[in-house]
């Protein structure tokens, strides 16, 4: 009798992790592909997480995806950091390699502009200003993935100015430029797109005050918060006429490098798995 394919193990580490639709995604792609593999979400507490990257592996996990509150803690833990993890300063994807060090890695700009240029095609980098509201760890990777794509002005909004400015400094761009909370709304005059990547707008928070008049008819409307699916700030532009990105399919495009690893394959974003996870989770602002 010929032996079975090993099992293929990756997991989602985190805390807490049962609202994750990480699971639903990679479970998904290991089965279409007829791939022997299983991916869990498992709650790993902070004291916990330089014991479960060490052990893990040994019990033969190809790699994990890594989320609140891991994913500054990570970067100091894996033994090799890309580029893009560097520059951002976290990371949500570790790569186990066949010389067994801990890859670190941060996909969620890569996910992000994935998404938006699959939705908007028409969509060029070098066309027109970007406005990004937020500072955090996903504005952070959303940056450098548009200015890596050759956008000719970021336009970086914060409720905080110091955050904004700490993310402009760290980041070194003459093209970035900061606006302050209060005058936000012409920061939108000219511009080709709006992201925002705040939690304003996710159930449970407050919704995003954001005045679209100066924002040009043509310009895309991106939203990173995927819980509501179509959220407040994205009903607004759609009334006005806006081509706009709904969150989920940054969680859904951020999830393809780390299967092409463990899986072995690079998957496809389908609508089959739209459908799959459209309903499911609780928390749009967790990218895991």
């Amino acid at each position: 009798m010929p032996h079975a394919a090993p099992q293929r193990l990756a997991a989602l580490l985190g805390d807490p992790v049962h609202h994750s639709l990480s699971p639903r995604i990679h479970n998904h792609w290991f089965a279409r592909y007829r791939i022997p593999g299983i991916y869990l979400a498992l709650r790993v507490a902070e004291r916990d997480l330089a014991a479960a990257l060490a052990l893990l592996p040994r019990l033969g996990f190809l790699g994990f995806n890594v989320t609140m509150p891991h994913k500054q803690r990570a970067l100091e833990l894996v033994d090799r950091l890309d580029a893009v993890a560097r520059r951002v300063g976290a990371v949500n994807t570790v790569l186990v390699m066949e010389d067994g060090a801990l890859l670190g890695r941060n996909t969620d700009g890569e996910g992000f502009l994935a998404s938006l240029k699959t939705a908007r095609p028409a969509w060029r980098a070098d066309a027109a200003p970007v406005v990004l509201l937020g500072a955090g760890g996903a504005a952070r990777a959303i940056a450098c993935a548009l200015l890596d794509a050759g956008v000719p002005e970021l336009r970086l909004v914060n409720r905080s100015r110091a955050r904004a400015e700490a993310l402009a400094a760290d980041l070194a761009d003459s093209r970035i430029r900061i606006t302050s909370w209060r005058e936000r709304s012409k920061a939108l005059s000219g511009a080709g797109l709006l992201v925002n990547a705040t939690s304003l707008g996710m159930h449970g928070c407050a919704e995003l005050e954001l005045d679209l008049d100066a924002l040009p008819r043509a310009a895309v409307v991106a939203d990173i918060v995927y819980a509501p699916r179509c959220t407040a700030l994205l009903r607004r532009a759609q009334a006005r006429g806006h081509p706009v990105v709904e969150g989920l399919g940054m969680l859904l495009y951020q999830a393809v490098p780390g299967f092409a690893h463990w899986g072995g394959v690079v998957p496809e974003v389908d609508e089959r798995l739209w459908s799959l996870v459209a309903g499911g989770g609780d928390s749009g602002g967790n990218r895991g």
